[in-house]
Parts: C-alpha cells; sequence; structure tokens
C-alpha cells in the first residue's frame, strides 16, 4: 500500500488519539527510516527513545528470530528461560536484585505505585500518599496520569487516584514540605522528558534521596525515557552516584519490542507477594530474548563511552545554533537527550525538518526535542545541525 491507501484505512477504522500524520513508515535499518512511497528520513527521534540501537539491528533480529521459531508466548504461571536470563542480567548491571516485567513505561509506573503502597501496609505501617513533580509524565493509566503533573493529560478522567500530590521539579524545600506522615514514596524523572527536557540543577537528585532516607520514604526514578543508555549511563541516575529503592523502565529496553520492567531492593520487593500483581505477557518469551539481546549490545565494551562522546558533538553543534540564531534560548541535554528551547513554537520546524528528511519531535510546544538512535555517527549529527541551520535562518 501507498500512503494514501493507509491513511484511507485508518482514517476510517482507527480511533484517532494521535491526531494528522503525514507518514507511513514501512521499513528501517539502523538510524534510517522509509515511508510508503519510498523517501528516505535520517532518523532522530527513535520511537521516543525506544529504537536506541537503530533500526533492525542485526542482533536483536536474531534473538526475535530464533525466540519466534521456538516459543513466542507461555504465561508467567510457568518460569520462562529468557526472562530469567534477563532478570539476572538487569541485576548484574544495577542496584535492583528483584524484577518485574510488564508491557511499557505506564504499566510499570503503575506498578511502582502499588508495590510502594503495598510494602507500607505489609510493615504495619500503611503509609498511602505519593508526591509526584509538576511538568512530569509517568504514563497514560488512571495512576500514571494522576502522578503525571500536566492537567492536559489529565482532563476527562477524572476522578482521579486520590492521595498523589504535585510540588515543583528541582526544589527540595517544596519536597521537604509536601512528604507528610501518610506519603509512602517520592516519584519522579532524573530529567524530565515530556516536561522539555529539564535537567535539575547539581546535587538536587542527591538531596532527593538522602531526604527520602531521612524521612523514611521510598524513592522511585521513573527512567523510562533516561534509561537503556540515553544519557550515557545505563540509566540516569548513576551520573549522581545514587540509587532509588524502586526503577522503572521500558521504551529502550526490547529496541522496540514491547516490554517494561520494574526493578527494586530485596527489601522492597516484599511489597508483592504471590497473587498480588500480574501481567498476561510481561517478560514472555518473545519480548525478554529481544530485552537480553538489547542489554548485550548495550553493554558491550565502549558503547556507552561512544553515546557520550557523540553527544557531547552534538551539544556543541547545538550550542553553536544557539550563538547564531537568537531564537534558540537554551540548549539542554545529557548524553543523547537533547532539548532546544525557542522563542516561538516548534511545530513549523519539525515540519520542514520532516520535509528535508529528518524525524526529530517536540517536549512541549516551545523545545525541539532530539532522541537519535544511539549508534548515530558524527555525519549524522552534521547533516542534522546543517539542516536546522538552514531552517532557522531562513524562517
Amino acid at each position: 500500500m501507498n500512503t494514501a491507501q493507509i491513511k484511507e484505512l485508518n482514517d476510517k477504522h482507527v480511533i484517532n488519539t494521535y491526531g494528522a500524520r503525514k507518514l507511513a513508515l514501512v521499513r528501517g535499518e539502523g538510524v534510517t527510516l522509509w515511508d510508503a512511497d519510498g523517501k528516505e528520513y535520517l532518523d532522530f527521534f527513535a520511537g521516543i527513545a525506544v529504537t536506541n540501537l537503530g533500526h533492525c539491528h542485526p542482533k536483536v533480529t536474531e534473538a526475535i528470530r530464533k525466540q519466534a521459531g521456538t516459543l513466542v508466548h507461555v504465561s508467567n504461571l510457568y518460569y520462562i528461560e529468557p526472562q530469567v536470563e534477563l532478570a539476572a542480567l538487569l541485576a548484574k548491571h544495577t542496584f535492583a536484585p528483584r524484577w518485574f516485567f510488564c508491557n511499557c513505561g505506564a504499566t510499570a509506573n503503575e506498578a511502582a505505585i502499588k508495590i510502594a503502597r503495598r510494602y507500607w501496609v505489609q510493615k504495619g505501617t500503611p503509609k498511602p500518599e505519593l508526591v509526584a513533580m509538576n511538568q512530569s509524565f509517568h504514563g497514560r493509566t488512571i495512576a500514571a496520569i494522576t502522578a503525571t503533573g500536566q492537567p492536559k493529560y489529565q482532563e476527562g478522567f477524572e476522578p482521579l487516584l486520590p492521595g498523589i500530590h504535585h510540588v515543583p521539579f528541582d526544589d527540595i524545600g517544596a519536597l521537604a514540605g509536601a512528604i507528610t506522615p501518610q506519603v509512602g514514596a517520592v516519584m519522579l524523572e532524573p530529567i524530565q522528558g515530556e516536561g522539555g527536557v529539564r535537567i535539575p540543577s547539581e546535587g538536587y537528585l542527591k538531596a532527593v534521596r538522602a531526604l527520602c532516607t531521612e524521612r523514611n520514604v521510598l524513592l522511585i526514578f521513573d527512567e523510562v525515557q533516561t534509561g537503556m543508555g540515553r544519557t550515557g549511563k545505563f540509566m540516569a541516575h548513576e551520573l549522581d552516584g545514587i540509587t532509588p529503592d524502586i526503577v522503572t523502565l521500558a521504551k529502550g529496553l526490547a529496541n522496540g519490542v514491547p516490554m517494561g520492567a520494574l526493578g527494586c531492593t530485596e527489601d522492597v520487593a516484599s511489597g508483592f507477594s504471590v497473587g498480588s500483581h500480574a501481567c498476561t505477557f510481561g517478560g514472555n518469551p518473545l519480548s525478554s530474548a529481544a530485552a537480553v539481546a538489547t542489554l548485550n549490545v548495550l553493554l558491550a565494551p565502549g558503547f556507552l563511552e561512544n553515546v557520550v562522546k557523540t553527544g557531547a558533538y552534538l551539544m556543541s553543534g547545538l550550542q553553536g545554533l544557539a550563538k547564531n540564531h537568537s531564537v534558540i534560548t537554551e540548549v539542554r541535554g545529557k548524553g543523547l537527550m537533547f532539548g532546544v528551547e525557542m522563542k516561538e513554537p516548534v511545530a513549523p520546524v519539525i515540519g520542514k525538518m520532516l520535509d528535508r528528511g529528518i524525524i526529530c519531535g517536540p517536549a512541549g510546544p516551545n523545545v525541539l526535542r532530539f532522541l537519535p538512535p544511539l549508534v548515530i555517527t558524527t555525519a549524522h549529527v552534521d547533516r542534522a545541525i546543517s539542516t536546522l541551520d538552514d531552517i532557522l535562518g531562513g524562517r
């Protein structure tokens, strides 16, 4: 089918929750995508930080093909070999010895809220309330949108889950004032993604960790977007030399195969027990095999070091554009996660980049967001910077 035929069927049969779209992408390889009409694109968005290894990475593709020909699905009523391999691999490379697997970031965050609540009940000291951050994003389930500190995602879905409060991000005083005896957990993104690629000031995350320890409150880091090497570390909290009590992953975990995960300490794991939580497809053989292959590539010697190197090159290029184009007010980023804030809406810029064969996206109305596959080269960066330079110069 061509793009027009795909659009016709979509408009007739698919509930439209994504708005108007220009492209029907049908094939990908590495950092390149092709649409149904044969046009080629440089991907600088990675499916919103999902295809971190690029499209159809040979190691991941090989693992999917092998597993698809062996066993696609059995329920979690049985042991699943690729799932336990994945759990052991995650435990080896993170603070978390215990893992629960699910389908996506929203369900991982849902599990985090549930285990935090039940943990305190199991301890005999119920503390059901949670503090989250303004401008945060945690997913689309009812608990996750309640924790999300952006009213636009909550409109029409009230009443929301009670007991979840919001404070300004990067304000340790506001957080301290919000932790009452009823609060059992604090939930935040180490870098706010959908909220504009907001990076906290130095020392903030360490102060949050210390405050949660002092007040006997669980700390949940949502690393759905910042995890899986996106910031140059396996998880973003490693940049600050701290660990949470609970972490959530998804997006890049299986390089495009639906997969989410919750990791936690041995103590926190006691919050769940047999029958207290479940997920039909969570950690099934196919998704787990894809995730194991993804981690093996990501954690190979030199991979993350190259993310840091290429990220620094992209930062330099974007900062150069900021000097030459007054419409850019700030460039923010870590690793290969970047937000370019502008004085005006970025939608026209995104459209012009697309017309020139480069895919990027927004993080709010005035922030241009780059989340390229972690395998991009400096040549890819040069093309993106040059294209953006031309667009800003002629807008």
